[in-house]
């Protein structure tokens, strides 16, 4: 129960913090947001313990370090680096704690399955079509990290067809919205400035952290 109550903490606190972006106090906003992941690392805390609670935990502190530093990106380009680089470690972490969720024995719907495949494929191809020309020395950096993100969305896309339940479709909801976060943010940095990005960045950020880890939680109590 404390665990849900932390949850309901974090969309109350995120709705602050999103307001306070939209009408654009930039000081408030700064000071905030490095508690929005606190209250998802102790959700996860005072969960029942779970073959990947560990690694959900580490996810989500990779992802508050990932928090922290971009706070500073405007102070120089290697903040921006640091922070994707933290970021990489995150996705790569839910990456393993998808896989270790994925032991249900679910028939997979193939059609369903290779067609999402192919969107998949095509949203990763055309990022880096629209995008490759313009990352200068980013290039390698961002192709890697589009790389793992794309891999994150995939097993979270068929852990949904395996566990075919509201939690499994938490998880891959989770994962578009963060593959849409980090989508804005490359859109917005490299190719044409957005409007209300820095608003439609976290919304979807956020919305992400929460389907992930709700979703994630939820596979686990029914175990």
């Amino acid at each position: 129960m404390k665990n849900k109550l932390i949850l309901k903490g974090y969309i109350g606190f995120s709705i602050i913090y999103l307001l306070i972006t939209l009408f654009e106090y930039e000081k408030f906003a700064w000071y905030l947001k490095p508690f929005l992941i606190v209250f998802l690392l102790l959700a996860v805390y005072f969960s029942a313990k779970f073959d990947s609670k560990k690694f959900l935990l580490s996810a989500l502190f990779f992802s508050w370090i990932g928090d922290n530093i971009l706070l500073f990106a405007d102070r120089g380009e290697l903040y921006f680096i640091l922070g994707l680089v933290a970021f990489l470690l995150s996705h790569l972490i839910y990456i393993i704690v998808f896989k270790k969720q994925l032991e249900s024995n679910n028939p997979i719907n193939k059609t369903t399955y290779w067609s999402g495949v192919c969107v998949i494929l095509i949203y990763f191809a055309s990022m880096i079509f629209t995008l490759f020309p313009k990352l200068g020395p980013l290039k390698i950096p961002v192709l890697v990290y589009a790389m793992v993100i794309t891999t994150m969305l995939y097993f979270a896309f068929k852990g949904s067809l395996k566990w075919n339940n509201n939690a499994g479709n938490s998880v891959l909801l989770g994962a578009l919205f963060f593959v849409s976060s980090d989508s804005i943010l490359a859109f917005n940095k490299f190719y044409s400035p957005i409007p209300l990005n820095s608003f439609l960045i976290m919304a979807t950020y956020i919305a992400a952290q929460y389907f992930i880890v709700n979703g994630i939680l939820n596979l686990n109590e029914k175990k």
